[in-house]
C-alpha cells in the first residue's frame, strides 16, 4: 500500500492531500529512509512522522484498503510519541 494512502487509512492524518503534502515535504521516513507519498509500506515496516505537536514513531501492523474509525488504530503500535499534553 502507498504510504499517503496508509497514513489516511489508518487517521494518523485525515486527509490523504494532507498527507501527500506531510511526505513530500519531508517530513517523513519509512525504515530511516527518507519517504515518497508512494512509497510501499508493509506490515513490520517503521514509519517515523515529524508533526506539528513532535514526532511519532510506529510500526505498521496491519494493511487494509479500508477500516472502521474504530479500528483504525489496530493497524499501527506507537514506539514513540510526543509528551502527553503537548
Amino acid at each position: 500500500m502507498r504510504l499517503d494512502k496508509f497514513l489516511k487509512v489508518s487517521r494518523l492524518i485525515r486527509r490523504r492531500s494532507v498527507a501527500k503534502s506531510v511526505v513530500d515535504e519531508g517530513r517523513c521516513q519509512v525504515n530511516g529512509r527518507p519517504a515518497k507519498p508512494s512509497t510501499l509500506v508493509a506490515v513490520g515496516d517503521r514509519v517515523r512522522l515529524s508533526l506539528p505537536r513532535g514526532d511519532l514513531d510506529i510500526i505498521i501492523r496491519g494493511v487494509r484498503d479500508s477500516v472502521p474509525a474504530a479500528q483504525a488504530s489496530d493497524l499501527y503500535e506507537v514506539v514513540g510519541a510526543p509528551p502527553a499534553g503537548e
